[in-house]
């Protein structure tokens, strides 16, 4: 069954031809990321076709922002855990890898907790701050709550799921998400549709949707700690092992503390996107909202490149197979580049398509075409952020990444919007702080690629 499977000798990262095997684990990455972003877009669909365009932006708009905040610091720090896992289980240390386990684990359940904690006390504070649409102030306020909830189970499963791709093994993670994928849909239906709670107004119809994403994030966790149960390997996990290790703790946060604060600046810079976005009114939040549900297509593909090189490179760096690791790098970038070409020119042209699947409303349509239109051609230039800081993060370097992508999307996107927006405040202003911090992050990442290898002989 594949809740026990637990022979390592399928995982081929270290031994065998690169682009095969990358190929087949990012494949499985990609599914699982289609998965969990259509188990979010039945979410945008129902909302936004059985309730209306107002709870899609409750549901896609400030709310999701802050829920990416929180997540996202907390799974830049998670990287951390997965790097370490991955290099000792190159490096065939068993002892560690079960140390490293049993720590993070219990740092997921420890950060779900706070983070519980304070999304509950500050929902209604941030959600006003974003200058959020009145129309959608109540929703997107009950929608944060509810979803910060099941913020535990939604860390153990990232943190369950990020365990078995560290060593080499990304297929039961996307079984998991697929069960909750279905999940997710039959529980949409029920309470949104056979309960009726879409009928009852934009608040009741979120709190629909919002529970049953908490339920299905619990039946993903109970799974995968299932998964880590039964494995015969060193990753198996056993609930008297729970603990935080000294030395494990140390090491993960010397690597994910540095991807947490990089993730968190990259996201807040993204609220004051949204922020300046929410300006132009409920039609421009809407559209913002559905042209986010397409955009991740882009980013999910993308996400998993970066996720695929860190585990390759991180593996061969542990086994001192520092060949592999620029092979790893360089055919994940040529692997990018052939998906994401294409990809780009199929939404530019064919976007509004996928517009309808979430809005009917025909301004929501029109303003979210113009935004596809403008940002689809400059996806190739964000390839380099990712393959290169997945693959500094793969050698245990953190520090360095965190201030280039602070400085050269963080910093510079921020200025951006605080000088360039309040001289022409207009959508396309706004759209214009992506493709200039890609750019330059892309080239700062290639640098210090270059500088960081010959400075360590790797």
């Amino acid at each position: 069954m594949f809740l026990s499977k637990s022979n390592t000798n399928e995982n081929s990262i270290t031994e065998g031809v690169i682009w095969k095997s990358m190929l087949s684990y990012f494949g499985a990455l990609l599914l699982g990321a289609f998965f969990q972003q259509f188990y979010n877009t039945v979410d945008a669909v129902i909302v936004g076709r059985a309730v209306g365009s107002d709870a899609l932006a409750a549901v896609g708009g400030s709310a999701a922002m802050v829920t990416s905040l929180f997540v996202g610091f907390f799974m830049g720090l998670s990287s951390g855990a997965t790097v370490v896992i991955a290099q000792f289980f190159g490096a065939k240390s068993r002892k560690e890898v079960s140390k490293a386990v049993h720590t993070a684990i219990a740092i997921a359940l420890a950060g779900g907790a706070v983070i519980t904690l304070v999304g509950f006390l500050i929902s209604s504070w941030i959600i006003g701050v974003m200058k959020t649409p009145v129309e959608t102030v109540e929703a997107s306020t009950i929608y944060l709550k509810i979803y910060f909830a099941g913020m535990i189970p939604n860390l153990v499963y990232n943190m369950g799921a990020g365990i078995l791709r560290a060593v080499g093994d990304s297929k039961r993670p996307l079984y998991v998400l697929i069960v909750s994928c279905f999940a997710n849909i039959i529980l949409d239906v029920f309470f949104v549709i056979v309960l009726g709670m879409g009928k009852m107004g934009i608040t009741y119809g979120v709190i629909g949707v919002a529970v049953a994403t908490v339920l299905c994030q619990l039946i993903s966790a109970v799974i995968i700690i299932v998964m880590l149960m039964r494995s015969t390997d060193c990753y198996k996990f056993e609930f008297k092992k729970l603990g935080f290790d000294p030395s494990m703790v140390s090491r993960i946060i010397r690597i994910g503390l540095p991807a947490g604060i990089q993730t968190t600046m990259y996201t807040l810079s993204n609220i004051l996107i949204q922020s300046s976005i929410n300006e132009f009114g409920k039609d421009a939040a809407a559209a913002w909202a559905a042209y986010g549900k397409i955009d991740v297509l882009f980013w999910m593909t993308i996400s998993s490149l970066g996720t695929s090189v860190t585990t390759f490179v991180g593996q061969n760096f542990g086994a001192g197979k520092y060949d592999r690791v620029h092979k790893s790098t360089r055919q994940a970038a040529l692997i990018a580049l052939i998906i994401t070409i294409p990809l780009s020119v199929i939404l530019y042209f064919y976007g509004k398509g996928f517009l309808y699947i979430f809005v009917d409303n025909k301004n929501v349509i029109d303003i979210g075409v113009q935004m596809i239109k403008y940002l689809a051609p400059f996806y190739v230039t964000y390839i380099g952020v990712e393959i290169f800081s997945g693959t500094l993060r793969g050698m245990g370097t953190a520090l360095v990444p965190m201030f280039i992508t602070l400085s050269g999307i963080c910093l510079l996107r921020v200025s951006w919007i605080l000088i360039a927006f309040p001289l022409n405040r207009t959508i396309e202003t706004v759209e214009a702080s992506y493709p200039i911090t890609w750019i330059t992050t892309s080239v700062l990442f290639a640098i210090y690629y270059v500088i960081y290898t010959r400075k360590h002989k790797i």
